[in-house]
């Protein structure tokens, strides 16, 4: 399968493209391209959504994540251009991504191959005693860089999670955690990328774990929530991803998570991505211009939301 990243971190099963398309009925030339058409003509019709133009590609990608639908691939469109407006604070690109202190006691990165059924995989290794909050919010807009990134490059059926907490002080974590920052967060990456979660696997020791679990949940979806497991060991997380694609040092054949975590820093800091991640902090709404009363409701009480007032 060929993509146009030309950064080499990602992967594909031969099949991978087919597959999806396939899946959401868009493995015929006609049907995507009409699919693509509705929506770049829908977008040029929307005067308060800012950028009109998007690539083939990404608009392809809109659509496998909203499973085939045109409508929902508008939502997202419109829900991603709406959070940049009402959160600018998340998408502000750091200027340079590997020298955050965080990343000292951090391993972040994707796994290269995806599993059998197309799905890649998230990894956190955590082994930080002491956090700080600001530390923490320079993390969160990195990982917004991570989700404009892959909704440029990335092909896949949707997203697992891997967080090992097992060498962290939970009890630290949970002091500096912000409950608002982390449910602005999850809105930008579920609601507004449209990310699809397929699985949450956290491995820890810790009593601590379960209170973890307890505030995510109050900021996931019923859904997602259930997807939530807890491992004790590595061993175990072998029933749910293939030992293979693994990093070496959980016993895989990838390379070591400190090695993938350097090399997705090198890629996500490069010049070109910086400064495609600066062109997209401008892909926004003006709110002034939305037709009628069409702000969604799921936007208010969030802050810097706000909605037009019509006094007779």
């Amino acid at each position: 399968m060929e993509t146009s990243n030309t950064d080499q971190i990602f992967e594909y099963n031969p099949d991978t493209l087919e597959y999806l398309k396939k899946q959401y009925d868009l493995d015929t030339t006609e049907r995507l391209e009409e699919a693509l058409v509705i929506l770049q003509d829908w977008l040029h019709k929307q005067p308060h959504i800012a950028r009109k133009n998007y690539s083939k590609e990404y608009l392809e990608r809109i659509m496998i994540l909203s499973k085939g639908s045109i409508e929902r691939a508008k939502m997202k469109l419109d829900s991603i251009a709406t959070y940049r407006t009402l959160l600018p604070q998340f998408f502000e690109p750091l200027p340079e991504p590997a020298k955050l202190v965080i990343f000292e006691e951090f391993n972040v990165s994707f796994l290269p191959k995806l599993t059998k059924d197309h799905y890649r995989v998230f990894w956190i290794k955590n082994f930080t005693k002491q956090y700080d909050a600001s530390a923490l919010m320079d993390f969160f807009r990195f990982f917004v860089m991570l989700c404009e990134y892959l909704l440029r490059y990335d092909y896949c059926n949707g997203y697992v999670a891997v967080l090992d907490y097992r060498e962290t002080n939970i009890f630290e974590l949970l002091k500096t955690l912000n409950v608002v920052n982390m449910h602005q967060l999850l809105k930008i990456t579920m609601d507004g990328f449209g990310m699809r979660i397929k699985g949450i696997h956290y491995l820890s020791t810790s009593k601590a774990i379960d209170t973890l679990i307890s505030l995510f949940k109050q900021v996931l979806s019923a859904k997602v929530a259930e997807r939530i497991q807890v491992h004790k060991d590595v061993d175990d997380l072998y029933k749910f991803i293939p030992k293979e694609i693994m990093p070496a040092d959980y016993g895989g054949l990838e390379k070591s998570t400190y090695q993938l975590c350097c090399d997705l820093k090198s890629t996500i800091g490069s010049e070109e991505n910086l400064k495609y991640f600066k062109e997209m902090q401008n892909a926004r709404t003006n709110e002034n211009y939305r037709c009628g009363d069409q702000f969604n409701d799921k936007y208010l009480g969030m802050p810097g939301s706000f909605r037009k007032l019509n006094v007779d």
